[in-house]
């Protein structure tokens, strides 16, 4: 079981990293209170839960200069426990605030922000101390992924392929990141025999398989997917919608999101959708 602590100071991007965490499978607590951690963390272990990622800062009812303690007892009983604080300098954090016009969780009306960063990182002072420390005031919230994913080692780094057909005549999809017109491929709705079938029957997949236009656009497809596949991984993208359209969503575009699923499924998590067949 892997338990990860997260803690820092207001507006340092503590939301971006939890969220992270869910999105890479863990399960996750916001602001528990500190009273709460271990009992917490002994029912999600008899729920068998192998990650969990709880987010604790200065609004928990109980003292944090117990956590460290707690982390160790933790790592005794052989749990792999971390403890990550993200921290900033203060007037980065001021100017976060001053831009989301946020108020400070320990805002009072007798005190400044400034203030009530100041008090809050007095609080904190234990945990910046015994966890792994992040600097976040130059990082972008992209870079505090990466940084958090390299660190804990989660995520396969794969983005999602979603290959999705669609018929022009319904209009384009709105989740589409790339678009790929294929209605300049031979059409087998002309064909009496083929015009009720799809780009999934054997007649139909005969037919643009023997169409060398058809095999040329899909290398093309793949060709280009393929170069720029590493960027969006870079870039922290769970999905990328790859949109392939003919007039109506029913052969060729069809047949063609069949082919690059097939292209790309051995090397990358792929998903396929038709949008226009039942």
């Amino acid at each position: 079981m892997q338990v990860v602590l997260l803690s820092g100071l207001s507006g340092s991007g503590k939301s971006v990293a939890l969220k992270l965490l869910e999105d890479s499978g863990y399960y996750c607590v916001d602001n528990l209170p500190v009273k709460l951690l271990e009992e917490t963390v002994r029912l999600l272990t008899e729920e068998n839960l192998q990650r969990v990622a709880i987010s604790v800062d200065a609004r928990g009812v109980g003292s944090v200069n117990s956590i460290p303690e707690f982390i160790a007892g933790l790592r005794q009983r052989g749990v792999d426990a971390r403890l990550i604080f993200l921290d900033a300098k203060s007037e980065t954090l001021l100017k976060r605030f001053a831009e989301t016009r946020r108020r400070h969780p320990l805002a009072t009306g007798e005190s400044t922000l400034e203030e009530s960063l100041e008090r809050e990182r007095g609080l904190l002072a234990p945990l910046a101390e015994a966890g792994h420390r992040i600097d976040t005031s130059d990082v972008q919230a992209n870079t505090l992924r990466t940084w958090i994913k390299e660190l804990l080692g989660v995520g396969s780094g794969l983005t999602s392929l979603l290959f999705e057909s669609f018929g022009f005549k319904q209009g384009i999809p709105l989740d589409a990141d790339f678009v790929f017109d294929v209605r300049c491929l031979p059409n087998p709705y002309y064909d009496l025999h083929l015009r009720p079938q799809t780009g999934r029957d054997p007649d139909v997949i005969a037919f643009l398989k023997s169409e060398t236009a058809a095999e040329e656009l899909i290398g093309d497809i793949q060709q280009f997917i393929g170069r720029w596949l590493p960027s969006f991984r870079r870039d922290n993208r769970a999905y990328l919608t790859v949109a392939i359209g003919c007039t109506g969503g029913q052969h060729r575009s069809v047949y063609c999101v069949e082919r690059l699923a097939e292209l790309f499924k051995s090397e990358n998590p792929v998903l396929v959708r038709h949008r226009q067949l039942p």
